[in-house]
Formats: C-alpha cells, structure tokens, sequence
C-alpha cells in the first residue's frame, strides 16, 4: 500500500517538528539530508528508465514526440517533492537518525 503524501505543502507547528530532536535546526539538516538521498534515489530512476530510449541517432524532434518517453517524465513531475516525502517520513517516525559527540564519536 502506497502512502498517501500532498503535492503541496501544509502548515505545521515547528514545536512538534522538532520535538523529536529537541531542536529545530538538527530536524532542519535531517530533513534536508533524507530530501536529497530521496531526490539522488528518483533521479537515479527516471535517468535508468530513460536510457531505454536513448539512441545516438535520435534528433531533438524524436526525442520530443515520444510519448512514451513524455508519459515517464510527467509521472515523475506529479510524485510529490522530496522534501514532502521526507517530513512526512519523520512525522511518521520512519527515519532513524542519531547524532555526533563532541569527539567525533556517534551516540
């Protein structure tokens, strides 16, 4: 079962957001980390299932008349952003994240 998650976004109270931290700024580079493993993880898809129709001979106008091709990209731009996903996750409880010590070591 998929989740559902807005493609917009939705006021929340930062209080809440950061209560599993403790602070607003660890939850901020958290967030900002699992966005950005999420957006490497969809580009990753979209270029593996766009290489199925590369071909060194296409021309620019081949290239904009595949609609399959069209339909892959448009199915990309409606999931919802990364940022969404990934607050939504920490909301959910489903990242597990711990932090550095002071020394270099991790708690």
């Amino acid at each position: 079962m998929e989740k559902k998650i807005p493609n917009n976004t939705i006021t929340r109270d930062i209080k809440d957001l950061a209560a599993p931290t403790g602070n607003i700024y660890e939850t901020a580079v958290i967030l900002a980390q699992r966005a950005n493993q999420i957006a490497l993880a969809e580009k990753k898809e979209l270029n593996k299932r766009l290489e199925e129709f590369r071909n060194e001979r296409d021309t620019m106008e081949e290239t904009f008349e595949n609609k399959e091709q069209i339909d892959i990209s448009k199915y990309f731009e409606r999931q919802p952003k990364p940022s969404l996903v990934a607050i939504s996750e920490f909301e959910d409880g489903e990242l597990s994240f711990r932090f550095a010590k002071a020394d270099g070591k991790t708690e």
